[in-house]
């Protein structure tokens, strides 16, 4: 589905929300991983998590400076 929205703030906030849902995902993902004794893949999502985290910060910040 298209998005219905032909806006660059729009786009900045949807991208913000999606990464902190990524984010907040791959903490999940990587506390099920410690559970399981699965030191890769919780390390795998622990550095996803920070790459989400960075970029929806990045994005704010754009945000932030053209409100």
């Amino acid at each position: 589905m298209a998005n219905p929205v032909k806006d660059k703030n729009y786009n900045l906030i949807s991208s913000i929300y999606h990464l902190a849902q990524g984010s907040e995902n791959c903490k999940q993902y990587a506390s099920d991983a410690q559970r399981d004794n699965d030191d890769e893949a919780a390390k795998f999502f622990e550095e996803l998590q920070r790459f989400y985290s960075e970029h929806g910060d990045k994005a704010a910040s754009i945000l932030k400076n053209r409100l």
